[in-house]
């Protein structure tokens, strides 16, 4: 078959001019594009598309980008913000969805796309997919970790729990509180289902834990995270990851109640306690209180029975030692009797002290009779005449009545024993019976001479 522009193509030209018989008229890129936009979206108006997710991203306006993948093709996918923020999961790459939505194309790219208008988990087995990848991811970062839990305190004063306000859940549990041990317990009502609960649970946790103590609302000291059973789509909110790290984060401790017994969530496994249901979650949260009264009781009467038994045991004792020991006339007996010989022995000692004194006393006395005195007052009267006369002879003032003079030295009060001394002491004074007199020796002739004796002035 002929080409039927093999014409056209070689005889083309500089300047482009409409082709004799033609009937294709010039469009512009955009009119084109417009017209590839109308087929495809009248085309595929409605369609569901099953792939994995590849590529998520969220923009900042709120809008999600993504592309659909499977063995044999991609196709990129936008879903704007509305229906992004009423999906009822987290997306991630690898899930496998089914998107509805329609088909139109993007002329800045020269590309289609699908506009996704709902997207849903292709099955349970994707939703389980999509648990073990988060559930992984947050065991990797240790939210699960047993270091990171904290101890349930026995008789919390103030419970929170975080359910929602009109089911079931919330009766049981203040029943159950209310049977074992009423205290103070905060509701903070979410939903625990559907779009939005995730967000609202979070919340609730924060809330709690942001609460600060001695305000206005009392600080809760236990926290219960509850909700009734359902399938695991119902209990999704419970594994979205914001409610995990709120959990997690929590600095009161939590207790978790999240569906039946078999039901396990994420919340679960970043709670601190998890419980079956929420009723054993009450359970676990506060002692009974009849049980609590019957062991106080019951400690107090073993308290009295060990107080009393330690009495008596003591009594007992006391009375064993009694028995074993001396009476008291054999302890005191040796101190009484040696007490008495003492005394009897000072007796005789201060008997004998008073003869030996009347002994000393009467030979004393004899040697005080009056010829004794006598003989020895007379003894010391010629002792005491000799030493006189012994003085008197001694008295250097006794020979100037004989005719003696004393010369002594002026200056110094010395007696002049010789001629030398006087020549050399030259100033004198001669010494008389009857007085004295100053002298002086001459220089050279050696000869002395009264100085005269000097004259009172006139006034």
């Amino acid at each position: 078959m002929a080409d039927p522009f093999a014409d056209d193509f070689t005889a083309s030209r500089l300047v482009a001019e409409p082709a004799p018989g033609s009937n294709a008229p010039d469009m512009s890129v955009t009119e084109l594009s417009a017209k590839l936009k109308r087929v495809v979206e009248g085309e595929f108006g409605h369609v569901r598309i099953r792939g994995e997710i590849s590529g998520w991203k969220r923009a900042a306006s709120g809008h999600a980008y993504l592309a659909l993948k499977d063995d044999g093709a991609v196709i990129d996918a936008v879903i704007w913000r509305g229906s992004a923020s009423a999906l009822q999961f987290a997306p991630a790459d690898g899930v496998e969805v089914i998107a509805t939505g329609k088909l139109t194309t993007y002329p800045g790219r020269s590309k289609y796309q699908i506009v996704i208008d709902r997207m849903e988990l292709a099955g349970e087995g994707a939703l389980m997919a999509l648990l073990e990848k988060l559930k992984a991811k947050l065991a990797g970062e240790g939210l699960f970790d047993r270091e990171r839990k904290k101890d349930i305190p026995y008789l919390p004063r103030v419970i929170g729990v975080v359910t929602s306000p009109t089911g079931a859940v919330i009766r049981d549990i203040l029943h159950r509180l209310e049977d074992r041990c009423p205290c103070h317990v905060l509701v903070w009502p979410v939903k625990v289902q559907g779009a939005g609960a995730a967000a609202e649970i979070a919340a609730a946790v924060r809330g709690f834990d942001a609460i600060v103590p001695g305000g206005p609302v009392p600080r809760p000291d236990l926290v219960i995270v509850a909700r009734g059973g359902g399938s695991i789509e119902d209990l999704w909110a419970f594994n979205e990851e914001a409610v995990v790290r709120a959990v997690a984060d929590c600095t009161i401790p939590i207790i978790s109640a999240v569906g039946h017994e078999t039901d396990t969530s994420l919340c679960d496994f970043a709670a601190d306690v998890r419980a079956p249901t929420p009723t054993a979650a009450a359970e676990f949260a506060v002692p009974v209180k009849a049980e609590l009264q019957s062991n106080i009781a019951a400690l107090s009467l073993r308290t009295e029975r060990c107080a009393r038994r330690y009495h008596e045991r003591g009594a007992e004792r006391l009375a064993a030692l009694v028995r074993v020991l001396p009476r008291r006339d054999a302890i005191l007996g040796p101190q009484r009797q040696r007490a008495d010989d003492l005394t009897a022995r000072l007796g005789l000692a201060l008997e004998r002290r008073l003869a030996a004194g009347r002994r000393d006393l009467d030979r004393a006395g004899g040697a005080l009779r009056p010829a004794i005195l006598d003989a020895r007052l007379a003894a010391a009267r010629t002792r005491l005449g000799d030493l006189g006369r012994l003085l008197e002879s001694v008295d250097p003032d006794k020979p100037l009545d004989r005719g003696y003079a004393r010369v002594e030295a002026r200056a110094t009060g010395r007696v002049v024993a010789s001629a030398a001394d006087a020549r050399a002491a030259g100033a004198l004074t001669i010494t008389f019976r009857d007085g004295a007199v100053p002298a002086r020796l001459e220089r050279g002739t050696g000869k002395a001479y009264a100085e005269p004796p000097e004259q009172p002035s006139l006034l």
